[in-house]
């Protein structure tokens, strides 16, 4: 199974083609537009089922899932943390619980970023399980901005998903440490010399065992399309996932 996120900056539909040619099971797209506007040319693949969340139609968060996999709301979604839902993966090579983030919320008094995460795995703790989790997207935060003294910042996130056993699938495939990526997924305003690492994907140890290869996407490859590049996951389906 291959997991995508990417920030695509808008219109989608007139991307898809590039990030389609890396076969995705399952895409989630920070800033994609709504639903009603996701009409693909007819030779590209179609998807198996889309969600959507948000309030401006061109700029919400999108999932896309397709070879027949099926995406399901998680009836507690919690709407006030508006662009980070809870959804039941099922139809693929194993049934998993995603958490697909898009970490903006600019009318929240308490932080516009990493505070929606912080507040999000707070109030769905109990999802949260050391199995079949994972959670993919736009974070909008980095180690490196942390605020020593307010909660919820970016390693208080890291730390209480660890202690859930549940891991950076990009830290753990290459060694690195937070704050001190070597592939940054950002670029502000696109420029070469503005890099940070803001998008992430997260795992339960089950799935981190069985991750076999962990993908950022270049700078010049997507600079085009976007000021963020896709990171991508690929995950062996084995016995161990595939049975209760």
């Amino acid at each position: 199974m291959k997991i995508i996120t990417w920030n695509c900056n808008m219109a989608f539909r007139k991307k898809a083609e590039a990030i389609l040619a890396f076969e995705p099971d399952i895409l989630v797209l920070p800033e994609c537009e709504c639903i009603e506007k996701l009409i693909f040319k007819t030779d590209l693949k179609q998807p198996s089922s889309m969600l959507w969340f948000g309030t401006n139609k061109h700029k919400g968060l999108g999932i896309i899932a397709y070879n027949g996999i099926q995406l399901t709301l998680i009836h507690k979604h919690k709407t006030s943390i508006k662009t980070i839902a809870p959804i039941a993966v099922t139809g693929g090579e194993f049934d998993f619980t995603l958490f697909a983030v898009w970490a903006y919320n600019p009318n929240d008094p308490d932080g516009t970023y990493v505070e929606q995460v912080w507040k999000a795995i707070h109030h769905y703790k109990k999802l949260l399980k050391p199995e079949r989790t994972i959670l993919a997207g736009d974070f909008n935060s980095n180690t490196i901005w942390d605020r020593p003294r307010r909660i919820g910042n970016h390693s208080s996130v890291v730390k209480f998903l660890e202690k859930r056993g549940i891991h950076s699938a990009y830290h753990l495939h290459h060694k690195q440490i937070q704050g001190k990526e070597d592939h940054p997924t950002f670029y502000l305003y696109r420029h070469l010399d503005k890099p940070y690492h803001l998008d992430y994907c997260f795992a339960s140890e089950d799935i981190a065992k069985n991750i076999t290869a962990v993908e950022v996407g270049d700078h010049d490859t997507w600079t085009r399309y976007s000021d963020h590049v896709p990171l991508m996951v690929t995950i062996e389906a084995v016995l161990a996932l595939t049975t209760d």
